[in-house]
């Protein structure tokens, strides 16, 4: 039995209970047998039961929810100190707002509380993240109160539509690095739907990964994996509903789309990007060091080799052509840094000895 319909039930035998007495008390003035006027007063309370309960329980419950989780966490949690804080404050003015002569003596003191409330958590509310940040000081020093602080450090990361599809924030799920809520916005998976149906093959195949991937995130993941309903009012753009979303929650947006990224950091929102932190964990080979390479295609220069790591960073071989498709040791002469990561460049050792 669900909750609503419980509350339908309990709703029309109260209302059914009223229209009975309801109707007892206007048997004389309707001029009607007692137990005809009850049955039929009772009869129509029981309908209105039916129809009006959900209106006065489930309904102001299912948007109260609704609202409660479109709210930021910094929001509520400040609200609620700015309940307390207002609580205590009309507290201490309501005795001595009761030793006023009436009438104000008897409405004072409530009307003070109900301002002082209304005030405090409005002020709270509207200034959530300066109140975090006056107080970040002494919440930093306790780890488990790190956690309640805005932004990076409640955990929460936004997902962005490339993450999703490229995949490896699965496997990052899974390592327990990312210790908050994976946040994937309604409007982020509308998207995936929508290049899902494309009628282009190879963007239709992107969409249906992107779909599988976010699945396995949600039965796979050690964190949490929410759709939430967030949206942005006036913005169409998905990329720049996901920044405007991101400082509203004051949370991290995770995402490969370097055009997105660019204009993530401009805007003040911090961005993981999973490209970078995959070049940063890159093994590290100095120059000396001897590894074992596969050449696979030639070089730009004269009688260069190219060869891959498994991880895919490039090896320039000086002298390598010669040693197409096969796999060689060479040495690591130096390397260089680039928008895509790491390149080294190194010599066959056997050549570099002679």
């Amino acid at each position: 039995m669900s909750l609503d319909f419980f509350l339908r039930l309990v709703g029309m035998m109260v209302f059914t209970l009223l229209g009975a007495l309801l109707g007892i008390d206007l048997s004389d003035a309707l001029n009607l047998p007692p137990e005809a006027s009850g049955l039929t007063f009772s009869l129509m309370g029981a309908l209105a039961g039916l129809i009006i309960t959900p209106w006065i329980t489930t309904y102001p419950a299912r948007a109260a929810r609704r609202a409660i989780l479109k709210t930021p966490p910094e929001k509520l949690v400040s609200s609620l100190v700015g309940l307390v804080l207002g609580m205590a404050v009309a507290a201490m003015f309501a005795w001595p707002l009761s030793l006023l002569p009436d009438p104000f003596g008897q409405f004072l003191p409530t009307v003070i509380a109900l301002a002082t409330v209304y005030v405090s958590v409005t002020v709270f509310s509207l200034r959530a993240q300066d109140v975090f940040a006056l107080f970040g000081g002494l919440l930093r020093a306790s780890p488990g109160a790190l956690r309640m602080l805005p932004g990076g450090a409640t955990g929460e990361v936004l997902l962005d539509t490339s993450v999703i599809i490229d995949g490896r924030i699965l496997d990052i799920s899974q390592t327990g690095f990312i210790q908050g809520a994976l946040l994937v916005p309604r409007f982020v998976l509308n998207e995936l739907q929508h290049v899902a149906d494309s009628p282009e093959m190879l963007r239709r195949n992107r969409g249906k990964r992107g779909l599988e991937v976010l699945s396995e995130l949600q039965q796979r993941s050690r964190t949490p994996v929410r759709v939430i309903d967030d949206d942005v009012p006036g913005v169409d753009e998905v990329d720049e509903k996901l920044v405007l979303l991101a400082k509203q929650r004051n949370v991290p947006v995770m995402t490969n789309d370097f055009n997105l990224n660019r204009v993530a950091e401009l805007q003040g929102v911090t961005v993981l990007n999973i490209n970078e932190l995959a070049n940063a964990v890159k093994a590290i080979f100095l120059p000396g060091e001897v590894i074992d390479i596969h050449i696979v295609m030639e070089g730009r220069e004269l009688d260069q080799g190219v060869g891959y790591l498994e991880d895919g960073t490039m090896i320039v071989v000086e002298d390598g052509k010669r040693y197409m498709d096969r796999t060689i040791p060479v040495l690591i002469t130096r390397y260089i840094v680039t928008n895509a990561g790491r390149m080294y460049f190194a010599q066959p050792e056997g050549s570099l000895r002679r």
